[in-house]
């Protein structure tokens, strides 16, 4: 019996919990950052980056699927060494924790920008973490359940955006590849950054009760997060000008001010509070990542202490770093740069050693 068989997800959850950890808090300004590279045509870079994020999760799931009882924490190890693979779980343990805090940042900055601009960083602070340590240290089971929930009670907010299919401009995206090829392929890293989330499939694998399905779950979750880019992203630009949807930071709450209900104010401010549950599962997954590798690399069992000392560390930090919002845009740009190697470069390394290792024990024991 496997370790973790008593924790298992089932393939719906596994699937939600990759998708919702994709769309998170880039979806509100992607719009916005491929306007400014590629205009209009941004939209095609979307397509692009879903068939790189595809390729490369179908990589992960290769890998994974030679170690089916095996996290990437124990992977590292095994392939190598104690040593190596101690330092290659201590970089992917400070991955996932800069990319929670990086997003718990940003969350905190667009909640006072947009709802509640008087308070304090630590009263948010602490407001997020009691619900995010509550998840998180119940383990992948009771992550998948949440994820399921947040499924259901944001699952009217797309078809709200239908409400905005008035008084459009539908040439704004003529003539198709107006800027060239260019624009729109330099564009493909905004969108790559975008779909980052489905690396977390190396810790999730061994969970999952239905190994043979990992591939379509993995290419199901990245294609549910295209077709919510794609869909926003194309509301945007025909809702606003090309020129217009750059002056906004986060073009999509823009999008829902323009939606007026008679028995209803600020329709933005409503959207943004239940939307706060999807970037919580973005937060709980990386969280979760960073706890258990720190729970492997000093051989402990439990990772909820480590998980206590993370959000005791993020409550501390939040009296006395209050960062403005051009360091909130650096943050997330050299996340996304981290990202970029950690989830699209690494597992193609990792799938070309683990090969040639297999090969290597095969020749030893002949």
């Amino acid at each position: 019996m496997s370790k973790y068989s008593m924790n298992q997800i089932s393939l719906k959850q596994y699937i939600f919990i990759i998708c919702e950890t994709q769309v998170g808090i880039g979806v509100l300004s992607l719009p916005r950052d491929l306007a400014k590279n590629a205009g209009t045509d941004g939209w095609i870079s979307i397509v692009l980056g879903w068939i790189v994020s595809v390729l490369v999760s179908l990589v992960i799931i290769r890998v994974m699927e030679k170690n089916p009882e095996y996290t990437l924490f124990e992977l590292l190890t095994k392939y190598f060494g104690n040593w190596v693979g101690k330092g290659l779980i201590a970089a992917w343990i400070l991955f996932a924790a800069y990319s929670a805090i990086t997003i718990m940042l940003a969350t905190i900055h667009i909640i006072k920008i947009w709802i509640v601009p008087d308070i304090q960083n630590f009263i948010l602070m602490i407001l997020f973490i009691v619900p995010i340590y509550m998840i998180t240290k119940q383990g992948i089971r009771v992550i998948g359940l949440f994820a399921e929930f947040v499924f259901m009670i944001t699952l009217w907010m797309p078809f709200l955006l239908l409400l905005t299919l008035k008084d459009i401009e539908w040439m704004y995206l003529l003539p198709i590849g107006k800027g060239g090829l260019f624009p729109i392929l330099s564009s493909i890293k905004s969108t790559v950054f975008s779909f980052l989330g489905f690396e977390l499939a190396f810790i999730l694998y061994p969970f999952l009760r239905d190994k043979k399905s990992a591939s379509k779950g993995i290419v199901v979750a990245n294609t549910l997060s295209m077709i919510i880019y794609l869909t926003i992203t194309v509301i945007c630009f025909v809702k606003f000008s090309p020129v217009e949807v750059t002056d906004y930071v986060y073009p999509v709450l823009n999008l829902l001010k323009v939606i007026h209900l008679p028995f209803l104010e600020r329709l933005e401010i409503i959207c943004l509070s239940f939307y706060l549950f999807i970037i919580f599962m973005t937060i709980i997954p990386y969280t979760y990542m960073a706890a258990l590798g720190t729970s492997h690399l000093f051989g402990k069992q439990d990772h909820r202490n480590t998980i206590r000392i993370n959000m005791i560390l993020w409550i501390v930090m939040s009296f006395f770093f209050i960062p403005t919002s051009s360091q909130i845009t650096l943050m997330g740009a050299s996340q996304g740069t981290i990202g970029l190697c950690f989830a699209f470069v690494f597992p193609i390394f990792l799938w070309i050693y683990g090969w040639l290792f297999q090969r290597n024990r095969k020749e030893q024991r002949q």
